[in-house]
């Protein structure tokens, strides 16, 4: 199964760093995306895409993770803006995850 199977994502980037957040598409998704989304497993999904490293913060009161993610953008740019117009494949990228 695929990460999109039971979530959405939202995604933003600023300077040098990318932001995805995930949310479950039902609450009672949320104890299996908190165990199966680690940081580990996004920063193996991301590889050499991002240079530097993947931080995972839980908000639990929204049922959400956020990833923030270094050195993930090339000139203020995400890298994805030359397959993608709106440079939000970041998200679209985490989404495939097999969990």
């Amino acid at each position: 199964m695929k990460l999109r199977d039971i979530a959405y994502a939202r995604e933003g980037d600023k300077t040098d760093l990318a932001n995805v957040c995930l949310y479950p598409h039902d609450e009672a998704d949320w104890p299996l995306l908190r165990e199966k989304i680690t940081a580990d497993v996004v920063a193996a999904k991301f590889g050499p895409i991002i240079k530097g490293t993947v931080t995972r913060y839980e908000l639990p009161n929204l049922h959400g993770l956020n990833f923030v993610l270094t050195a993930a953008l090339a000139g203020g740019n995400s890298r994805s803006l030359r397959v993608d117009g709106t440079g939000k494949s970041y998200a679209s990228l985490m989404l495939d995850i097999d969990i």
